[in-house]
């Protein structure tokens, strides 16, 4: 509304009609703020996306629609036809995108600050109705034979997809017959969802606020369960200092003081098997008298055998 402001009913009494109008009078311009940069040959428009582009100052998503305030230039002339530029401020962020007009191919062109998102396909992949070429439209135009198979090709299409459009046209008029119905039922799946969202969000938001952290949380996943599973199964329970100790001590009670390299239950019965046959006089466990003899006696040749006797490495089949 603004432009309408030198365009009002009120004249000054120190009005003079020779000025050759209002907003020469005034010296004020007819688009206002619009037209503060005119005398670079720029105007103020506003301007709307006609796509989804990717900001390169940001990387944020802007999508086709969006409005901005833009710097329109007039950059040259394709034939008879002006070429303008828009030069436009990204809203979230200091980036400023540069977009000019492309007429002979009928589109917009971004010449700088960000990029197109590409999601084109081939429209005759999906059934699509396209348009014809410049091509083929010349080749329908001077060729005669050409312009009646194209119309046979046409009509071949229509009678194979008939029966399917009939066939949506059935279920689609199934689907919403009773309005009321329909609406009821999309209803409850809405509120389903909806409260669903609102339980996750206060598991965020508790969980968020347990671990005093700022950050948002993205959605649970099949491969972030199994981790967490596998990552429970390494976690030992925690246990005090008393504990520890006594558990240390009942292993060290029931370790066997012997060397454990060959040592077995079965040699050690062994052993105390061969010490209870034998005499205690034959092991040498008698009171000897003052005078030794330098040969040593038959008593002490076995004690010596027993005492040779090496529990380590000794075998088991003379059991």
């Amino acid at each position: 509304m603004g432009e309408r402001k030198g365009t009002n009913k009120y004249y000054p009494p120190d009005y003079d009609p020779k000025a050759g109008g209002l907003n020469k009078f005034l010296g004020t311009h007819a688009l206002r703020e619009r037209a503060r940069k005119i005398h670079l040959g720029i105007i103020i428009v506003r301007f709307e996306m006609p796509y989804n582009i990717w900001c390169e100052g940001c990387n944020n998503h802007i999508g086709m629609g969006v409005r901005y305030n833009a710097e329109k230039t007039k950059i040259g002339m394709y034939y008879t036809t002006p070429l303008y530029q828009f030069k436009m401020k990204c809203h979230l962020c200091d980036n400023h995108i540069v977009i000019k007009t492309d007429p002979a191919n009928l589109e917009y062109v971004i010449v700088s600050g960000a990029r197109r998102q590409e999601n084109r396909w081939d429209p005759t992949q999906n059934e699509q109705v396209v348009p014809e070429t410049k091509e083929t439209q010349k080749r329908m135009f001077d060729d005669s034979m050409f312009k009646l198979e194209h119309g046979t090709e046409d009509k071949s299409s229509y009678e194979s997809s008939k029966p399917r459009l009939i066939h949506l046209y059935n279920r689609n008029e199934c689907t919403w017959a009773d309005n009321y119905s329909a609406n009821q039922r999309l209803r409850q799946i809405f509120r389903a969802q909806n409260c669903e969202l609102k339980k996750i969000d206060g598991q965020n938001t508790a969980l968020l606020k347990k671990s005093s952290l700022d950050i948002p949380l993205l959605a649970e996943t099949e491969e972030d369960k199994k981790m967490a599973s596998l990552l429970s199964l390494k976690l030992k329970p925690s246990t005090d200092i008393a504990q520890n100790t006594e558990l240390l001590r009942k292993r060290i009670i029931a370790s066997s003081s012997l060397p454990t390299s060959n040592f077995s239950v079965k040699k050690e019965l062994k052993a105390v098997k061969i010490l209870k046959e034998t005499p205690k006089k034959d092991l040498g466990i008698i009171k000897r008298s003052s005078s030794v003899s330098t040969t040593p006696s038959v008593s002490e040749k076995k004690l010596k055998l027993v005492n040779l006797v090496d529990y380590g490495s000794g075998s088991d089949s003379s059991d």
